[in-house]
This record gives C-alpha cells, structure tokens and sequence, in this order.
C-alpha cells in the first residue's frame, strides 16, 4: 500500500477560520468516521463504524459552534482514528488498535510494518504538520495560540455508566485547566470533573504534549459525554457552556 487515499479523496486535514482573531485553535482528531476507500469496512459492521469506536459523534459539531462563537480556528481530520488515531504517536499500538472497548477490529489485527507506514504518512504526518506549521506562524507573529483539543465519549463503557458529563484533561501543565474547573464550579451546569473519563495515564495527551507543551502553549482537552451532544439544542447548549468556561478562564489567565 504505497498511497493511502485517492485524489478524489483530497487532504487528511481540514482548516476553519484560519485568519481568526481569538487566539483559540481548536483540534479536534476524531471528528469523522468516513474510511479511506482503499480500507475498505476494516471486517466491521455498518453499526460498528457508526459508533464511537471510529469517531467522537458530536464533537465536531460542537467544535464548529465555538469557531463562530469564539471567533476561533478549527483544524480536524477527515477520517476516522480506526486508520489512525492522530492524537496517539506512531509508535503506539493505540495509533493503529486492534481491538476498541468490546470490538475487534479485524483490519487492524495483523499490520505490517509497510502498512502502518503508509497509514502514518497518509494520515498522521499531514495532520501534525499541518497543527505545528500553524502554531508556528502564530509564535512568529506574535500571537501565540492556545490549543483546546475536543472529543466525546460514551456514556457506557465495557458496561459500566459513566456519571461524568464533562472532562477537563491536562498533562504537567495545568494553567488552563485549574482556571475552567473553578469556573465550572460557578456554574454548576454539568457534571464538569478534572481528568475524567481518561487522564495522562491512559495516553490521551499526545496532542497537549507534542503541540501544546513543547511549544510552551496554554492547553487543555475537553471531553464530553456525547449523549449530551446527539442533536443540535444539544450541541448549542454545550457550546455555550464552552464558550462561557474558555472566554472567563482567558481572561482570567492574561489579567
């Protein structure tokens, strides 16, 4: 497999907003569940790769509401994080999983070493590229941004409900996210905890660290639970919610 996707297929990566003027760059790395059509269904069913195993439903959407209400860029991939998972580093098994929650993922059971490159140049390299040639012009003008990753996850996991309406996920660095917590604490809207449902220790922060720390950047993860966001007065109330816990925590952090 010496080229992943077609030219009909276009970029990996998509940009929103480049020229914003808030200094918010949202990230979102599992925004759709579409495969390249050289991957055929990976031995899934219809049902499995509309869940999400192959994608973070609603996530997206919300993403592009805080593009307009926060005047912010958005930059995602295009496909699903079955073929790759863009916030995992090529090394990781998770990059790549054979198995997500309770299903097996029979077109990742017995990659080889060619295939996981070509997946990694197709997918990854783009996507990281693209994330650090955009901060990179940023720092260079004199506007550093601050990196907001965005996902969602299930309400039911390997069977167990979670109670969690709202993560707020940091690595070593924790500026942002103390300023959103005390904020959300105001607020009471959701069920907003720190490091839930996944924490650095689950390998999670890949993102954060490779553009957000190395760059000395203010950053955060968000995940939500995506029942909350399934439809659009969903995904509006979310995003208000948001936009209320990003705005107040900036401004608290540049005073």
């Amino acid at each position: 497999m010496t080229k992943l996707l077609t030219e009909a297929e276009g970029s990996p990566v998509a940009v929103e907003n480049s020229q914003a003027s808030s200094p918010f760059l949202l990230v979102c790395e599992h925004a759709s569940p579409r495969l390249p059509e050289k991957m055929g269904t990976l031995g899934l069913s219809p049902a499995a790769l509309s869940s999400h195993i192959a994608w973070d439903p609603g996530a997206l959407a919300v993403s592009e509401l805080l593009v307009k209400s926060l005047d912010a860029t958005l930059i995602y991939q295009r496909f699903s994080r079955l073929v790759y998972d863009c916030n995992r580093p090529p090394e990781a098994q998770a990059a790549m999983p054979p198995v997500s929650e309770v299903f097996e993922i029979p077109g990742n059971a017995a990659i080889s070493a060619a295939e996981r490159r070509a997946r990694t140049e197709a997918l990854y390299l783009p996507f990281r590229d693209e994330l650090a040639d955009f901060i990179a012009a940023r720092k260079v003008s004199g506007r550093p941004p601050v990196l907001v990753t965005m996902h969602t996850f299930t309400p039911v996991y390997h069977g167990r409900q979670r109670e969690v309406e709202v993560g707020i996920l940091h690595d070593t660095d924790k500026r942002l996210a103390d300023c959103m917590l005390a904020a959300a604490g105001k607020t009471k809207r959701y069920d907003t905890r720190r490091n839930e449902p996944y924490g650095p220790a689950d390998g999670v922060t890949h993102t954060l660290i490779e553009h957000g720390l190395k760059n000395g950047l203010l950053n955060v993860m968000i995940e939500i639970r995506n029942d909350l966001v399934s439809d659009e007065i969903g995904q509006k109330v979310m995003a208000d919610y948001l936009t209320g816990l990003l705005g107040e925590s900036l401004a608290s952090l540049s005073q």
